[in-house]
């Protein structure tokens, strides 16, 4: 599940391909699972796959998301700057050039607070965003309903319910060790590479515009 490439690795490749941190869209992702998880353990997560009603709630909140946020990675990628870990920051850049005065220092601890705050709500936003790919993804959503509970077995002494859980759990630590690989392998490679990084992007992008068009056609226009 967690190296079946989809949504999930599109949003991967463009966080890890931008000028700020993979690491909180990753998580986010990841905490979407978690949502899922508890899901499944409630007993929620089968009443929205039974549920036609529910179910196409969920698909239209998650494909109009996905189509948003691939309309976005379109929009970012031609302007995009991507990540050199050679670089002086922005607050680097700051601290280098104050000279001594306390005028000088003053705007500098300016700078930098302004940065911190900037920086703070990127990280965020992008947890945000991850969370959403991830939860309103209604195809985990059925993938976690269709394939767990084969793996249950009634007959052991630990109760269902936590079957359940450390099945999700199992998944969930095997996505970290995936995602922050896949994330860590783009960086790597396509970094020193703008055309390679660029034409990654596009295709994310497109990627998360075609799941989200498949939503739409497998939900609404297919009996």
């Amino acid at each position: 599940m967690a190296c079946t490439p989809g949504a999930d690795w599109a949003y991967i490749f463009s966080s890890a391909l931008s000028k700020t941190s993979y690491r909180p869209a990753i998580w986010g992702l990841l905490a979407g699972y978690l949502v899922h998880t508890a899901l499944l353990v409630c007993g929620i997560a089968a009443l929205v796959a039974s549920s036609p009603s529910l179910l196409l709630w969920l698909t239209a909140a998650g494909s109009v998301y996905l189509l948003w946020l691939g309309i976005a990675t379109l929009r970012s990628c031609k302007n995009a700057k991507f990540f050199d870990p050679a670089a002086p920051s922005v607050s680097e850049t700051e601290v280098l050039t104050c000279d001594s005065t306390q005028r000088a220092s003053a705007r500098a601890e300016s700078s930098l607070a302004l940065l911190d705050k900037v920086q703070q709500r990127s990280r965020g936003s992008q947890f945000i965003k991850g969370l959403l790919t991830s939860g309103t993804n209604p195809k985990a959503l059925l993938l976690y309903v269709a394939l767990i509970p084969q793996y249950l077995d009634s007959s052991q002494a630990l109760p269902l319910s936590l079957q359940t859980g450390a099945l999700g759990l199992t998944h969930f630590t095997v996505s970290i060790l995936v995602y922050f690989f896949v994330a860590m392998a783009a960086r790597a490679l396509l970094s020193s590479r703008p055309l390679a990084a660029r034409i990654v992007t596009l295709c994310s992008g497109i990627i998360m515009i075609l799941l989200s068009a498949g939503l739409i056609y497998e939900q609404f226009f297919v009996a």
